[in-house]
């Protein structure tokens, strides 16, 4: 029986090489191929790609020779095995934005963050259990915003990943959003109003791309000290609008079902190519009921919610609740907009109930103050 030993997906998008214990076997190189705008390092473990002895090397001591499959890892890591994926590599000028905070006579040093997975074991009623999975669905959702946006001042500058390890944003010297409408005194009008309409250009942007952020919050929100910028970051929990959505108690869904698709003679007008992916509730209370009930089929609904919640936050200055049984039930009390002088209106468009919820637009952007 022949045994792999090492499988290497090239820097040649449609084959694979494979390296076996006997001395002169050959294989033939796969023919599958897949997108190169969704190439990946990791093959998929369904067994769409095998790999055949010819006829004349097949072993005639065994009438039924088993054929070796690659199983890829589904350690999050895996995601980062080099060469790195076309889809995964740093955008062109990566640090086009970006202020040095250091230069020598042959190189220019930036600050920057190494975002990598971070892999928790437990042992629940006898048995481990892995947060991998899931971690290996943020990252790829993640790195599927980061490389389909194209540069924003308001979301974090994605500079490329790292062998092994993860991907490389931008360093935000400032505060969470949180901390901003902590502070006292209270923000002044004119300051919430840029705010907002920060908040509101990097949403819509991001929505542009029928993609949403999933877990918008005051904590994923930050705001530069030197400029009062706002950045949006960590889109683990975005999805796409051209998915089709499943119920979150459902199995996981394989994150690399990307490349599970089979090559075939359909015209491309009639193949079924849509992804399948979960919505998972964000944080609370600025995930929309729909997600917390387990039945969002609404994404972009779903942020115009969560931002709802962050312009009552802003006006109020303070962090808002509500009871998770009646929030669930899409209820909002009067006594949630108690403080509020600016975003009152637009606030409780924003969360109403799905069927008359108001989205986001760049026309709702308010003209500042002068």
């Amino acid at each position: 029986m022949m045994h792999v030993k090492r499988v290497t997906l090239t820097s040649k998008k449609n084959w694979w090489m494979v390296e076996l214990d006997e001395q002169d076997t050959r294989l033939n190189s796969s023919t599958n191929s897949f997108s190169s705008s969704e190439e990946t390092s990791v093959a998929p473990d369904d067994g769409h790609y095998h790999h055949h002895l010819h006829d004349s090397e097949k072993d005639t001591k065994s009438p039924n020779p088993s054929i070796p499959v690659y199983k890829p890892s589904r350690h999050p890591t895996s995601i980062f095995s080099f060469p790195t994926p076309t889809a995964y590599s740093a955008p062109p000028n990566p640090t086009a934005s970006l202020a040095p905070c250091a230069q020598g006579s042959a190189s220019v040093l930036f600050k920057c963050v190494v975002k990598k997975p971070d892999i928790v074991q437990l042992e629940i009623n006898g048995e481990m259990q892995s947060n991998a999975q899931d971690v290996t669905t943020q990252f790829i959702a993640e790195l599927r915003v980061y490389t389909t946006l194209s540069r924003h001042r308001n979301i974090a500058a994605f500079l490329g990943c790292l062998e092994n390890v993860g991907m490389v944003l931008e360093y935000i010297d400032g505060r969470s959003l949180y901390d901003v409408i902590c502070q006292r005194p209270h923000l002044k009008r004119a300051k919430k109003i840029d705010l907002h309409n920060q908040l509101l250009d990097g949403l819509t942007h991001l929505h542009s791309f029928r993609l949403s952020h999933g877990d918008l919050s005051l904590l994923n929100i930050q705001v530069t000290c030197s400029s009062d910028t706002v950045k949006l970051l960590d889109f683990g929990r975005s999805v796409s609008m051209d998915s089709i959505f499943v119920s979150p108690s459902d199995e996981p869904i394989d994150p690399f079902q990307h490349i599970h698709r089979k090559p075939t003679n359909t015209p491309a007008s009639k193949q079924h190519t849509k992804m399948m992916e979960q919505i998972h509730p964000g944080t609370r209370p600025f995930a929309a009921p729909e997600v917390l009930r387990g039945e969002c089929q609404d994404p972009l609904l779903a942020d115009a919610y969560s931002f709802g919640m962050v312009l009552v936050s802003i006006d109020r200055c303070e962090v808002v609740d509500l009871k998770p049984w009646d929030q669930r039930k899409d209820i909002v009390p009067d006594t949630l907009f108690i403080g509020c002088e600016i975003f009152e209106g637009h606030a409780r468009e924003y969360l109403r109930k799905l069927d008359t919820r108001r989205r986001l637009m760049k026309e709702d952007i308010i003209p500042p103050e002068i």
